[in-house]
């Protein structure tokens, strides 16, 4: 009799056993679980429409809203009668260029943290990030990052951190050429401030005066929070960001490579306004407008491009329509509808440069579908 008892309660262990297991979550039996462990949070969910709804919302509110403030006919007008289209073939050429030049300055850093991978799918990769851009803003350096991690066998981590760089020399670089505008075209800054009776020398104005105060202010603050003892979690939160960007900093000034580096954002950058530039000279209306007036358009259609957006759709358009009433393209303030000759010229420039993106990244994605059918 003992010796069935035993045998019964070693029975309902063995049954009590199967049936934890069978119902833990991290078990491979229970279906029921491993369909809800993959399910997205809340906090998820809201993180993907910040990222990816509001710019779509912006792209699609500021486009509605550009074109339903502008005269259709008298765009196509100006379309038909004003426009050298042939100028826009070296644009395309001078635009590969900076992807190109793009690609080389990446590939000095990976080649730095011991990633060798080809030019042609760094290129590639650049071609692709730009086109996923178009759909998914600031996805696409995640992409192009990914991309590159699986086919050299690298650690994303690694690969992303190249990206802090890279980010960060084109953020000094908008700075300086934002700077460099700001006083080469100070005549013409003050005629526009001189219609709304701030007229006379920049210095002697109280917004010049402001800037500078907020800007020594946020340097204040900066050196504070880097040299200062603060342990609440936002300070330590921006410490360690600001760190950050100055280990990635450091590292670009302490490669192997650096003067290169250096040449190939210039030349990035060179061939950023250079397209812009050479758009202009297709226009009956902009090709006397000279290289200062251009690098003013320039630097406001890169403020409009951080803008989280579609490919810059809507910020761009409305930057440049601003920059060229500046220089008597249109009237200021702005009025509705738009003037017909800048929209033509934001739409049309804007037009040619997402239909190249798009052509190249079709041409990236081909090739990377290609490369991994030669792989298996």
């Amino acid at each position: 009799m003992y010796l069935c008892r035993l045998q019964r309660y070693d029975k309902r262990v063995k049954n009590a056993t199967l049936a934890a297991t069978f119902l833990t979550p991290q078990s491979h039996f229970c279906p029921f679980f491993n369909v809800l462990k993959p399910l997205p949070t809340v906090k998820k969910t809201l993180s993907a429409l910040v990222k990816y709804g509001i710019p779509i919302a912006i792209s699609v509110g500021l486009a509605v809203f550009l074109y339903n403030n502008v005269d259709l006919e008298a765009i196509k007008t100006s379309l038909r009668q004003d426009v050298n289209y042939w100028w826009f073939a070296p644009v395309i050429v001078v635009s590969i260029m900076s992807h190109v030049f793009r690609a080389l300055r990446w590939k000095l850093q990976l080649d730095a943290l011991g990633i060798h991978a080809p030019v042609h799918a760094l290129i590639c990769s650049i071609f692709g990030t730009y086109f996923v851009n178009l759909l998914f803003p600031r996805l696409g350096e995640v992409w192009r990052c990914g991309y590159i991690a699986q086919r050299q066998n690298a650690p994303f981590a690694t690969v992303l951190g190249s990206m802090v760089g890279d980010r960060l020399s084109d953020t000094l670089m908008v700075l300086l050429l934002t700077v460099g505008a700001f006083f080469l075209a100070q005549d013409a800054f003050m005629a526009f401030m001189s219609q709304r009776g701030d007229g006379g020398s920049m210095f002697a104005t109280w917004w010049f005066w402001t800037a500078v105060a907020l800007a020594v202010a946020g340097g204040v603050a900066l050196w504070r929070i880097m040299r200062g003892t603060g342990s609440s979690p936002a300070i330590v939160k921006v410490r360690g960001l600001l760190q950050n960007l100055w280990d990635g900093f450091a590292s670009v000034w302490h490669m192997e490579g650096k003067w290169m580096f250096l040449l190939y954002t210039v030349l990035i950058w060179g061939c950023y306004f250079m397209q812009l530039y050479i758009a202009s000279l297709a226009f009956t209306f902009t090709a006397s407008l000279g290289v200062v007036a251009v690098l003013v358009l320039f630097v406001l259609s890169s403020i409009g491009m951080a803008v989280p957006s579609n490919g810059g759709l809507g910020p761009w358009q409305f930057a440049i329509i601003f920059g060229l009433a500046i220089y008597g393209v249109g009237t200021l303030p702005l009025t509705t509808p738009y003037n017909a000759q800048a929209s033509a010229f934001a739409w049309l420039v804007w037009g040619v440069q997402t239909l190249l993106l798009i052509a190249l990244g079709i041409y990236a994605f081909a090739y990377i579908a290609l490369s991994k059918r030669q792989q298996q």
